[in-house]
């Protein structure tokens, strides 16, 4: 029974980091300057890579990986894409505000719950680069 928490946690985890792939997604299309499209693909990278990690520990634990975003997931990403802003301090203030609300203050009400202690560090590890993604991209508002 345990397990079965653990593993709904960690896909509620996963599916959030799928978002945020989809969000950097819609930044790297929009963003013109090229030095920032950088960041949103390293970023976009990182993300895919705890998407991975989180994958893997769902299957381990003997539970099945969500493979997306989710349907409310998905119609999110579609207004998010459709309300995007065009200049590119909007872009930045948006991103931050997602990962902000969504990959430090909504992943970290998640992880208080019943996790084990290899999953707590992993979905902690999913929080710090997020952590780390905002401090980033402070640097680009001047």
């Amino acid at each position: 029974m345990a397990n079965e928490v653990i593993i709904e946690e960690l896909n509620t985890l996963l599916r959030g980091t799928y978002m945020g792939i989809r969000s950097f997604e819609h930044y790297i299309q929009k963003v013109e300057d090229e030095e920032l499209k950088t960041v949103f693909q390293s970023m976009q990278k990182d993300a895919k890579l705890n998407a991975l990690k989180l994958a893997e520990r769902i299957q381990n634990l003997g539970g099945v990986p969500a493979d997306g975003e989710g349907f409310s997931g998905s119609m999110h990403s579609f207004m998010h894409n459709a309300m995007l802003p065009d200049a590119q301090t909007e872009i930045i203030k948006d991103a931050l505000k997602g990962l902000n609300q969504y990959g430090v203050e909504y992943s970290e009400e998640l992880v208080r719950g019943d996790l084990d202690s290899e999953s707590r560090q992993l979905a902690e590890d999913v929080i710090d680069t997020s952590r780390r993604q905002i401090e980033q991209l402070r640097h680009y508002l001047h």
